[in-house]
C-alpha cells in the first residue's frame, strides 16, 4: 500500500521500477538454477551408489543356496523345506556345498588365499558362518485339563518374554549355553514372530569335514527340540571384481503350528566407497552435496531469526526443515557406515575365524537408501512448487503489479497454445483476425454514411471507439486482477479528449432531446 501511494504521489520514479523487477526476476532464476544443481548433484550420489551388478549378484547366491536340490532328492531345497528331517538334508547338502570351494572344476587345489573359501571362485568367504537358534520355554501356554493326560507339555509362540534362556542338552559349547543380546543389533521381522538378537549360537569351521562332523553331533544330540522356533543362518561374501558385498541371511522359522516357514535376505551393497576414478567423482559431489547443506541451513537460520514463530506458520518451510533433517541423517549415516566397515574390516583381517556381523550395517544400509529416497522425493517437490511459488514470486508478483506489465509473458503463451489447440480440435470458435474486424468496422462505416451521418461524426466516432477498446482493454481486462494500474502522460491525454468528446455527444445528444420535446409539446391540443 506505500508504494502504491506514492505512484499516486508520483514519489517513485519508473527506473527505479525496472531495476527492481530485473533484480528480483535475476534472483529468482539464480535461486532455481542453484538449486537445479542440488537435485542433479543429489541425483548423482544417489543412482552413484546403485550398480546392475547388484542384481546379478544377488541371483547367483540366491540360485546357488535357494534353489539347489539335496543330493537323491530333486524336490528337497531350502525353499522347500517343510520337516526337521529336510531341515538337516539342506545343511549337510547345498549348503555345505555351496559355503566351501577348495577345488578348481578341474579338481585342482585352489590357489590358497589364508584358507578362504571362494564361492564360484570369485567370492570370497569373509570370517565363517553363522548359526543361531531361538528357543521358548515349556509352560508358555496352558493345557486344557481335560487333555493334560495326553500331553503335559506346552510351546507358545516366540516373544521376548517367553524366550527360554537356560543352557540345554550338553552345556559345554557355545551351541548349548545362551548368549544374551546385542542392545545395537537389529530385531529380525519373520513370518510369525520378531526375532531379537541372541539365543544359542555357533560358528562353522574354515575345514568342510569338521563343519560336517559339527552338524552331525547337533542333529544326533537333538540341538533342535520341540520349544525351537527360528534358526538363523548368517554369512558375507565380498566380490573384487565388482566391489561389492553380499550379505546372506536364511531363515527357517518352527511355527507352535508345527512344520517349517523358510524366508531368506540377500543385500548386495557397496561398502567401501572410494576405490575406482569414478567413486573420487562421487566423492566431489559428497562434498559438495555438504556444501550446500551448510548454505541452506544458514539460510533457514536466518529466516528463523528474522520470522521468529510466524517461520513456522508456513507448510513450506516445515517441507523444507524436513528436507535439511533428512540430508543430516543421511550425511551422519554415511560416516557412521565409513567409520565402522573400517573397524569390521580391521577385526576381520586380524581374525579370519571369526564372525563378522556385516549385515548389521547392510540392513541400516536399506533404510540409509529409503531415507535418499524420501529426500529426492521432497526435493523435486519443493523444485516444483517451493522454488517457483515461494516468497521471491510473490514480491516478483508484487511489483508487477504496481508497474507495466512486460510485453511477453509466459501465461499468454500458454493460454494462446491452449486456444490454439481448442481451435483445431474443434471445441472453441476461432477468434476474429484482424482483418475480419477492419472489414466489420468498413461495413459499419458505409451503413452510417448511407443513414446520412456526416463526416465528421463518423470519424469522432471511429475515435472514440478506439480510446475504449484500448482503455478498456487495460483497466477492465478479465486477465488482470490487480487493484491499481499506472497512467502514463500519452493515456492521460487520451482519456481527456474522450472526456471531452463524450461531453460534445451528451450536449448533442440533449439538444436533439430538447427539439424533440418542443415537437411534441406543440402537437398536443
Amino acid at each position: 500500500m506505500a508504494e502504491a501511494s506514492r505512484w499516486h504521489r508520483g514519489g517513485t520514479p519508473k527506473h527505479n521500477l525496472h531495476y527492481s523487477k530485473e533484480v528480483e526476476i535475476r534472483t529468482t532464476l539464480q535461486e532455481l538454477a542453484l538449486y537445479f544443481i542440488f537435485l542433479i548433484n543429489l541425483c548423482i550420489l544417489t543412482f552413484g551408489m546403485v550398480n546392475p551388478h547388484m542384481y546379478y549378484l544377488n541371483k547367483v547366491m540366491s540360485s546357488l543356496f535357494l534353489d539347489t536340490s539335496v543330493p537323491g532328492d530333486e524336490r528337497t531345497n531350502f525353499k522347500s523345506i517343510r520337516s526337521i528331517t529336510d531341515f538337516w538334508k539342506f545343511m549337510e547338502g547345498p549348503l555345505l556345498e555351496g559355503l566351501y570351494w577348495d577345488e578348481w572344476y578341474t579338481n585342482k587345489t585352489l590357489y590358497d588365499l589364508k584358507n578362504t573359501s571362494r564361492i564360484y571362485y570369485e567370492n570370497i568367504l569373509l570370517g565363517v558362518p553363522r548359526v543361531r537358534q531361538l528357543k521358548v520355554r515349556n509352560n508358555t501356554c496352558k493345557v486344557y485339563s481335560s487333555l493334560q493326560s495326553l500331553m503335559n507339555e506346552c510351546y507358545d509362540r516366540y516373544t521376548s518374554k517367553n524366550e527360554d534362556l537356560a543352557d540345554f542338552g550338553l552345556k559345554v559349547e557355545t551351541e548349548w549355553k545362551y548368549a544374551t543380546p546385542d542392545s545395537t543389533s537389529p530385531w529380525h521381522w519373520g513370518f510369525v514372530g520378531v526375532y531379537r538378537n541372541g539365543g544359542f549360537i555357533f560358528t562353522l569351521s574354515k575345514s568342510k569335514s569338521e563343519t560336517k562332523n559339527k552338524f552331525i553331533n547337533l542333529q544326533l544330540n537333538s540341538w533342535i527340540t520341540r520349544g525351537t522356533r527360528v534358526i538363523f543362518i548368517d554369512f558375507s561374501l565380498y566380490n573384487a571384481n565388482v566391489n561389492l558385498f553380499c550379505i546372506i541371511r536364511l531363515v527357517a522359522e518352527f511355527p507352535a503350528t508345527g512344520g517349517i516357514i523358510t524366508s531368506w535376505q540377500f543385500y548386495s551393497v557397496k561398502l567401501l566407497r572410494y576405490v575406482s576414478y569414478y567413486d573420487y567423482i562421487i566423492a566431489s559431489c559428497e562434498i559438495t552435496f555438504c556444501i550446500f547443506l551448510i548454505v541452506f541451513t544458514t539460510q533457514e537460520a536466518q529466516k528463523v531469526r528474522e520470522f521468529k514463530s510466524a517461520y513456522f506458520k508456513s507448510v513450506w518451510n516445515w517441507l523444507e526443515l524436513l528436507l535439511l533433517v533428512l540430508c543430516f541423517v543421511t550425511v551422519s549415516f554415511n560416516i557412521y557406515c565409513n567409520i565402522q566397515i573400517f573397524l569390521l574390516l580391521g577385526d576381520l583381517l586380524k581374525n579370519t575365524e571369526k564372525y563378522s556381523d556385516f549385515y548389521f550395517l547392510a540392513y541400516w544400509h536399506t533404510y540409509y537408501n529409503n531415507i535418499i529416497a524420501v529426500t529426492i522425493f521432497f526435493a523435486w517437490i519443493k523444485n516444483m512448487f517451493l522454488a517457483i511459488i515461494n516468497d521471491t514470486y510473490s514480491e516478483v508478483k508484487a511489483d508487477y503489479s504496481i508497474g507495466r506489465r512486460p510485453d511477453f509473458e509466459l501465461g499468454k503463451m500458454i493460454k494462446k497454445s491452449y486456444n490454439n489447440a481448442l481451435e483445431k480440435l474443434r471445441l472453441k470458435k476461432p477468434e476474429e483476425g484482424e482483418d475480419e474486424k477492419s472489414a466489420k468496422s468498413g461495413d459499419l462505416v458505409e451503413r452510417a454514411r448511407r443513414e446520412g451521418f456526416d463526416e465528421n461524426e463518423i470519424q469522432s466516432a471511429k475515435q472514440m471507439k478506439k480510446w475504449k477498446e484500448r482503455l478498456e482493454k487495460k483497466y477492465y481486462s478479465a486477465e488482470i486482477q490487480d487493484d491499481y494500474q499506472p497512467v502514463t502522460q500519452q493515456e492521460f491525454r487520451e482519456l481527456f479528449l474522450y472526456a471531452v468528446e463524450l461531453e460534445k455527444e451528451l450536449h448533442y445528444v440533449s439538444l436533439k432531446l430538447n427539439r424533440v420535446m418542443r415537437k411534441i409539446s406543440t402537437l398536443q391540443p
